[in-house]
């Protein structure tokens, strides 16, 4: 973890990532680490999901209590559950939602315990596309259906899309969000900018011209970064190599890491500005 500079002004912005694994996570089903050494506990990899937290600098540099902080969850990957216990997190002051992908999407119920324990739906954000597909499958999140007597735990917000920029507001004080809209192949996908300088984009395959104009200079980019080979939906090494050059990104961070990357092998051909996610990985920045 990047240990915070001790300071009494402005806000610490901290990024957890959850998991930072490709759809079948590391090792996938039946054992198979792929190129990956399975003795390196950076390589075992769960499903992509993230935390944003925030919270008032102290001239200490110590985190406070999580009552003190305004948390934000990217995704509900279906690892959430041991994901939220790992990061001791027991309350959320927003949801966002990329894309409705299962890797994505499928650990949706695991909202149920928190919004029991905040006695609260939580605030979720998501585009048209994510609605149509997740009110499918996950209905009675939303609302009570017609002879369920479980309460809903998500209160949907206003859709969001490309270009647009709202706050999460919260214990820790406010954090100022922009959505970017993104290609991941045929799906449509968002991508987002937290304080003005931390990027997260985990399932992009192309970023349109105007939406690549909206990263400039970003402190990190937490990026989707698959395999070495090309990908019909996911952006290779390459790729994120050059985008990471392109918007001269202080510092980029591969993330949704497919079998074929081994923690070790890939960090190692990288440059120090650019680093390689694993599973608990933590990013502090002053805002």
């Amino acid at each position: 973890m990047n240990r915070t500079a001790k300071t009494s002004e402005g806000y610490v912005l901290r990024a957890t990532i959850l998991g930072c694994g490709s759809s079948g996570g590391v090792p996938r089903v039946g054992d198979d680490w792929g190129v990956c050494d399975p003795e390196n506990p950076k390589n075992r990899r769960t499903r992509s999901s993230i935390l944003v937290e925030q919270w008032k600098a102290t001239a200490d540099g110590e985190a406070p209590p999580i009552e003190a902080r305004t948390i934000i969850l990217v995704d509900t990957s279906p690892d959430l559950r041991e994901q939220l216990l790992k990061a001791e997190i027991a309350r959320i002051d927003a949801l966002l939602y990329t894309h409705d992908h299962a890797d994505q999407s499928h650990g949706i119920d695991d909202m149920r315990a928190i919004a029991y324990r905040m006695k609260q739906r939580i605030p979720t954000y998501m585009d048209a596309h994510s609605k149509t597909y997740l009110y499918k499958r996950f209905d009675y999140c939303f609302e009570i259906p017609e002879g369920r007597v479980h309460p809903a735990i998500l209160e949907l917000k206003p859709l969001i899309k490309s270009g647009d920029q709202f706050e999460i507001k919260g214990e820790g004080g406010t954090i100022k969000v922009d959505v970017l809209g993104l290609s991941h192949g045929p799906t449509p996908s968002l991508g987002f900018i937290f304080c003005g300088k931390l990027v997260y984009t985990p399932d992009v395959w192309d970023i349109a011209p105007d939406v690549m104009d909206t990263i400039k200079q970003p402190d990190v980019w937490i990026v989707d970064s698959l395999r070495y080979a090309d990908h019909p939906t996911h952006a290779n090494v390459d790729k994120t190599l050059s985008w990471l050059a392109r918007t001269r990104a202080k510092r980029g961070v591969m993330t949704n890491l497919h079998i074929d990357l081994d923690y070790e092998t890939l960090r190692a051909e990288l440059m120090p500005t650019q680093d390689v996610a694993y599973d608990g990985m933590q990013i502090e920045l002053i805002c």
